[in-house]
């Protein structure tokens, strides 16, 4: 799970996904058609160290198309982008469904121990034993959980307003390099 957290943190940093030095160019992509200096620009889509220049690529690769087939590629890319961004995310989910299973496993052990030491002649120290285990294994599956579903909400919403700025940044984009839609 903490690597998972690690993980997410590492590949969710703004220049691998949206770096603002690619994010200005973009917006001012069609200045640089204008101007003749999209040239560096492209390059850098070309070389695709982020997911907004892999997803200029393809736009760009399909310029002169209609806006609905730039749009089409697009899209058909950034859905994969997107698998790529929730990446690791699986994992803290299942640390968030299995720690406080396992917890409940400990206070059930725990549990077996307390009815063991119970009967004819009580044995306090092996109830008193159950009793710990089972609180023990409670709070540590818990304490593991919690972080984890932190994490889960922090990387979910981040996500989420990398894509949502991705595909407003995108729109843009594919504006500039697709041909006018014409009117039959």
């Amino acid at each position: 799970g903490l690597m998972a957290v690690v993980f997410k943190f590492l590949s969710l940093t703004s220049d691998r996904v949206i770096p603002e030095n690619l994010a200005r160019n973009v917006v001012g992509f069609e200045h640089h058609l204008a101007n003749g200096t999209a040239e560096p620009v492209i390059r850098e889509f070309q070389q695709g160290q982020s997911a907004l220049a892999r997803l200029g690529s393809v736009a760009v690769k399909h310029s002169g198309k209609s806006r609905a087939q730039v749009t089409a590629a697009v899209e058909a890319a950034a859905r994969e982008e997107t698998v790529h961004l929730h990446a690791g995310i699986g994992v803290i989910d299942v640390v968030i469904t299995i720690a406080p299973l396992l917890g409940l496993v400990g206070t059930a052990s725990g549990l077996v121990v307390i009815f063991e030491g119970l009967g004819d002649t009580s044995n306090h120290l092996a109830i008193s034993r159950g009793i710990a285990e089972a609180l023990s294994t409670t709070i540590f599956g818990i304490a593991i959980a919690v972080p984890a579903v932190i994490a889960h909400g922090y990387f979910s919403r981040r996500i989420e307003k990398l894509t949502a700025r991705l595909e407003g940044l995108l729109a843009e984009l594919t504006h500039t390099v697709s041909k006018p839609d014409t009117q039959a």
